[in-house]
């Protein structure tokens, strides 16, 4: 029987992953009924917040058919009134016999609960078939619920000698339109991307998601400590593609005719308890921001990777030489690729895409 319901499972992930880039800050879900006989009699996927989840989807397609059949889902349903009512109330009117479930919602409305309302009412409930692919699938998700804060990808391009900048303050140009190409379909799946106050003054980027279809806004973040974002700033006159966030301190705040400024431009000022990067994220993970593209510069990459809130890291090497005056971007730090989990190796034109988890999957 495992055989058979890995094969359902798979089906499942596979519907699941068809919402990635729609559903935030919902988790991506996807939901297979199957009869007995091991006949597919419905199937479905969650598409985006506040539409049905794919639990009822699969349900309202089995119809009839349902009763005494298999659920097989990549996630614990929901039993709690959200903007859609609970999927184990569904599920149990249905006359669904059996619901075979990934892993364990990790929100805390949900968390076993769901579990625990199907057994009550006489429904067969196994959980941990392909755990670890439904865990990688919704990351994001997993760690807002978990951690309060996004899921962090870290990008970033390297000469071949390991420097992101000729110098300090300069612009520099080091990817080719191949992996530039690649870095902008990547934006089109997160919910934010994020830079650091340095490359808002040295390369004034619009940080928009150019080339590549986005059915949701954009989340723009600028983590600027002392409040130094100039009211001239491209990105903020880009506040239609979506929102803009800078997030400060108390300090930066104190600067409030500048505050006003910026918020007369359409940007949201956002006021971290202190001037640590996590504390910052804490700001992004209140606003249910599930997922944070960050691209720099270096003191913000930094930042990041000391306070070990780097989930994953999207590396773009290439075959320039910058020489000795270079910007490392991390210097005197630890940093070897090898010990990434799922570590994968593209090449993109000249250049090569080396990425992978810090951490394992959780």
């Amino acid at each position: 029987m495992q055989g058979v319901d890995t094969v359902f499972m798979q089906r499942a992930l596979f519907h699941a992953a068809r919402g990635a880039g729609r559903t935030s800050p919902n988790p991506l879900v996807g939901a297979v009924v199957v009869s007995p006989e091991g006949v597919v009699l419905g199937q479905g996927f969650h598409e985006r917040a506040g539409e049905p989840h794919a639990e009822v989807r699969a349900i309202e397609a089995a119809g009839d058919r349902a009763r005494g059949a298999t659920l097989y889902c990549t996630l614990e349903p929901c039993c709690h009134q959200g903007r859609t009512g609970p999927c184990v109330a569904r599920i149990v009117a249905a006359g669904i016999a059996r619901v075979v479930v990934a892993t364990e919602d990790p929100n805390p409305l949900v968390r076993g609960q769901g579990f625990r309302f199907l057994h009550e009412r006489g429904v067969r409930v196994d959980v941990g078939l392909c755990a670890e692919e439904a865990t990688v699938l919704n990351q994001p998700f997993f760690t807002l619920m978990r951690e309060g804060r996004p899921f962090v990808v870290m990008k970033m391009a390297t000469s071949l000698d390991g420097y992101i900048a000729e110098a300090r303050g300069r612009r520099t140009s080091l990817t080719s339109v191949p992996a530039n190409r690649h870095a902008h379909r990547f934006r089109a799946a997160v919910d934010a991307i994020g830079v650091g106050i340095e490359t808002i003054l040295v390369d004034d980027p619009e940080l928009t998601a150019r080339g590549v279809y986005r059915e949701r806004p954009f989340t723009r973040v600028v983590f600027d400590r002392r409040l130094r974002v100039p009211a001239t700033a491209r990105v903020l006159s880009t506040c239609d593609a979506g929102p803009v966030i800078i997030v400060t301190t108390a300090i930066g705040a104190g600067r409030t005719e500048h505050v006003k400024a910026l918020e007369d431009l359409g940007a949201e000022v956002a006021i971290a308890r202190n001037g640590t990067f996590t504390a910052a994220l804490e700001r992004l993970g209140e606003r249910r921001i599930g997922s944070l593209l960050l691209e720099g510069g270096a003191t913000v990459l930094a930042a990041a990777w000391d306070e070990e809130v780097v989930d994953f890291v999207r590396l773009y090497v290439t075959p320039h030489v910058v020489g000795r005056d270079g910007v490392n971007f991390l210097p005197a730090r630890a940093f070897c690729t090898a010990g990434w989990f799922d570590r994968r190796v593209e090449p993109l034109g000249p250049d090569i895409l080396i990425e992978g988890y810090v951490h394992r999957p959780r």
